[in-house]
């Protein structure tokens, strides 16, 4: 299996559309507006990204060599955290991508999941 890379989740995560960048405590963040989708930590080891909480916890019991919990004062939040040395890119663009429509509006997200421009209504 070959590992992430940071420019593989920033490639996958700028080409979403409304998508920043920026750096908090040496991380990655990318969010839409002010709301943080994905985050890479400093040594690029592990990729937390927003995940249902509701879900969270069979996500990680199904896979615990790749999936934990966030730090217990972020436990509030739908964020999963994620090993990316255990992550093939296939994989990660899907949870990028999942993290990305909980974020945006409906309509921004059914626009591009259908491979419609931002301009263009779903039909």
């Amino acid at each position: 299996m070959r590992m992430i890379t940071a420019e593989q989740v920033r490639s996958v995560a700028m080409s979403l559309p409304r998508t920043t960048e920026g750096l908090v405590r040496d991380g990655v963040r990318f969010r839409v507006g002010r709301i943080v989708y994905v985050a890479i930590s400093p040594d690029e080891t592990t990729m937390g990204f927003g995940f249902p909480k509701e879900e969270r916890a069979a996500l990680i019991a199904s896979e615990p060599q790749k999936f934990f919990m966030p730090v217990k004062s972020e436990e509030k939040y739908n964020w999963v955290e994620s090993k990316m040395a255990a992550l093939d890119p296939d994989e990660m663009r899907e949870y990028v991508t999942d993290a990305w429509c909980l974020v945006v509006p409906k309509r921004v997200s059914a626009a591009y999941l259908a491979g419609l421009s931002p301009g263009q209504a779903p039909a």
